[in-house]
C-alpha cells in the first residue's frame, strides 16, 4: 500500500476518482459558511458534498463534534468516488485524529476498496502535528497480519490519497511520519509473530537486514563472546533454553564520531514460560510478546535507516527464550553480573531484568549522552498504567521530560514513575549483593530500582511498556509502542544538537561593523549536556 500526499481542497477532492472518499469534518468546519467568492469557484461536485454535509448536521444525521461519528452515502452526483464517508474529529486534535481513523480502519480494508481519498478540513489539512498524526493513523490502519496465515484475505487496499490544503508546505512533516510508521509496523511485525518464527536467531537476521541501510552496522555476539564478556545474569535466563541467546548490537550513525550516542536497550525475551517458577497456562500464547522491547529498538532503527537523522544511536538487543528445563537457572541460585554484582534469582520469571542488567553494563563502553530500555517487564505497571500510557522511571529531570513531551507529540504517551531510594530496599538479599525481586507492593518501581543499579552515571530512563506495547481481546496484537514516542525524541534531540552544533554569527555593532577585537564575546548559553548535568538528580 502506498500513502500520497497530495493538494486538495473539497472541489478538487469530488473530482478524485477512488473507491471511498473519507471527509475528516471538524465541528468548526461543519458549521462555517463559504464564502461567495469561493461558492462561486465550487464545481457541482463539491457543491453538493457541502450541500449533504450542512443538511445531515441540521436534521441530526451527522455530528463532527461527536469523535468518531460517521454517515456513509453512495454514489452522490458530481462526486467520482464511489463511496462517501463523512467522519467527525472533533477538535481534529492529532490524538483525535488518530482515534477516528481507527474507528475507520477496518472499512478502509474492506474487499473492493483499492482506493481511498481521505480530505482533511480545516486546521487538520494545514497543521504538521495533524498531518503526522493523519499519516501514521492510516498507516498503521493498513496493516495486516498474514505472515502465518495464508487464509487471511489480502488487503485488497492499493493506494490512500492523503489531501491537504499545501502539499508543498505539509511535506516534510508527512515524511518524516511515514518513516515513523515504517519503524511502528516492523515493530508490530515482529512482536505478532509466533515464538517459534521470532527466535533470537530471527531477531538478529532482522538486524543484519537493517544493517544493509546507509549509516547502519550491526554485530552480532554469540554464547562464547557473552561467556567471554562474562554476561553471568544474560546467560543464567538463556540456559534453560535450546535456542542460543544473541546479543545484538546495531549502530547508526548520522552524526560526527565524536557525539556521543543514545543507547537503546531492548528486552529481547522471545518467549517467555516464566522459567522454573512457570505462569499459569491461560494466557501464556501472549508470552511471545515478550520481546516487543527488542522489536522497537528494531523498529526505531528501521526508521533511523529512512530518515537518516544527524544522531548517533546505539541500539543494544539481549535475546533468549526463558524457559524450564534441566539446566534451566533455579530460585536461589545467585549469578554473577556483567558489572561484578551478585544476584540472588528469587523468582526465575522476573528474567528480564537479569538480561537488561547486563546489556546495561555492556552501555557503558560507548560513554553514552543518555541512556534508555524499554522492556515488557512487569505486570505491576499494567495494573498502575492500563494500555494507555506507558511508564517513565528516569534518574534524570531533563530526559524524563524529552521523552514525556516525545510521547505527547507521537500520540504514545507516558507517565513519570517514581525512583526514590527507599523502593530499594526490598531488594536486599542475604546471599548476595542484591535480589532480583522484592515484595509484592510497587513491582514497577522495585523492578526500575534493580536496573538503576547497572545504569551508570550517565542520564538514565526506563521505559516500562507492559501495558502499552500489546493488546489482547478481539484486537489481539503488537501496537509497535514505543517507536514513535523514541522516534520524536531522537528527531527532536538531532535539531537541537545541530542548533548547538551551528557556528555562531558575531553580533553587528552599529552601523554594520564587526565588535571591536580584543572585546571579550558574551558567554554562550549552556550545552543541553551541561544542562542535562545541572538537572541531574
Amino acid at each position: 500500500m502506498t500513502l500520497e500526499l497530495k493538494t486538495l481542497s473539497l472541489q478538487s477532492a469530488a473530482q478524485e476518482k477512488a473507491d471511498l472518499l473519507l471527509v475528516l469534518v471538524p465541528q468548526a468546519e461543519a458549521g462555517q459558511q463559504q464564502e461567495p467568492k469561493t461558492q462561486a469557484a465550487e464545481n457541482e461536485g463539491a457543491a453538493a458534498l457541502r450541500q449533504l454535509l450542512q443538511q445531515a448536521q441540521q436534521s441530526g444525521d451527522f455530528e463532527p463534534a461527536k469523535l468518531g461519528n460517521q454517515l456513509a452515502l453512495y454514489s452522490v452526483a458530481q462526486v467520482a468516488a464511489r463511496k462517501v464517508l463523512l467522519l467527525g474529529v472533533a477538535q481534529a486534535r492529532p490524538a483525535q485524529l488518530c482515534k477516528a481513523i481507527e474507528g475507520v480502519a477496518a472499512q478502509l480494508r474492506q474487499k473492493g476498496v483499492k482506493k481511498a481519498v481521505v480530505l482533511a478540513l480545516g486546521d487538520a489539512a494545514q497543521d504538521d502535528a495533524a498531518v503526522q498524526a493523519l499519516a501514521r493513523a492510516l498507516s498503521a490502519a493498513a496493516y495486516c497480519y498474514r505472515h502465518t496465515k495464508p487464509s487471511e484475505p489480502e488487503v485488497s487496499l492499493q493506494k490512500i490519497v492523503l489531501g491537504v490544503a499545501s502539499k508543498a508546505r505539509a511535506q516534510a512533516a508527512f515524511e518524516q511520519a511515514l518513516g515513523v510508521a515504517a519503524g511502528i509496523a516492523l515493530a508490530r511485525e515482529l512482536g505478532n509473530l509466533p515464538a517459534n518464527h521470532a527466535t533470537p536467531t530471527r531477531l538478529a537476521q532482522t538486524a543484519r537486514e537493517l544493517a544493509k541501510a546507509k549509516g547502519i552496522s550491526v554485530k552480532v555476539h554469540a554464547q562464547r563472546e557473552l561467556e567471554r564478556l562474562k554476561m553471568g545474569a544474560f546467560l543464567a535466563v538463556a540456559q534453560g533454553s535450546a535456542q542460543p541467546p544473541q546479543l545484538i548490537e546495531l549502530h547508526y550513525q548520522g552524526a560526527p564520531k565524536t557525539q556521543p550516542p543514545v543507547v537503546l536497550v531492548g528486552k529481547g525475551v522471545t518467549f517467555d514460560t516464566g522459567g522454573i517458577s512457570i505462569k499459569p497456562a491461560a494466557g501464556m500464547d501472549e508470552m511471545k510478546f515478550d520481546m516487543c522491547g527488542a522489536a522497537s529498538v528494531l523498529g526505531v532503527f528501521q526508521a533511523l535507516a529512512r530518515l537518516q537523522p544527524r544522531i548517533n544511536v546505539v541500539g543494544l538487543v539481549p535475546a533468549t527464550e526463558n524457559m524450564p528445563g534441566g539446566k534451566a537457572v533455579k530460585p536461589g541460585d545467585v549469578v554473577t553480573s556483567m558489572s561484578g554484582q551478585t544476584i540472588e534469582v528469587l523468582n526465575t520469571d522476573a528474567e528480564g531484568r537479569l538480561i537488561l542488567c547486563d546489556a546495561l553494563s555492556y552501555a557503558a563502553r560507548f560513554k553514552p549522552s543518555a541512556v534508555i530500555d524499554i522492556a515488557t517487564l512487569t505486570g505491576a505497571c499494567v495494573i498502575a498504567l492500563g494500555g494507555v500510557r506507558s511508564g517513565v522511571f528516569a534518574s534524570d529531570d531533563a530526559l524524563a521530560q524529552a521523552l514525556l513531551q516525545a510521547g505527547e507529540a507521537a500520540q504514545d504517551l507516558g507517565w513519570r514513575m517514581p525512583l526514590d531510594d527507599d523502593y530499594g530496599q526490598g531488594l536486599k538479599s542475604a546471599f548476595a549483593d542484591m535480589a532480583n525481586v522484592a515484595g509484592r507492593e510497587a513491582g514497577a518501581v522495585t523492578a526500575a530500582k534493580f536496573l538503576q543499579k547497572f545504569a551508570g552515571d550517565w542520564p538514565w530512563a526506563h521505559l516500562d511498556i507492559a501495558g502499552t506495547a500489546w493488546k489482547s481481546g478481539n484486537a489481539k496484537g503488537a501496537t509497535g509502542r514505543p517507536v514513535g514516542l523514541l522516534m520524536h525524541y531522537l528527531l527532536g534531540l538531532a535539531t537541537a544538537q545541530a542548533a548547538e552544533a551551528a557556528p555562531q554569527r558575531k553580533p553587528a555593532s552599529p552601523g554594520g561593523q564587526t565588535s571591536k577585537a580584543g572585546k571579550k564575546p558574551a558567554k554562550s548559553p549552556p550545552t543541553s549536556k551541561a544542562r542535562t548535568a545541572a538537572k541531574r538528580t
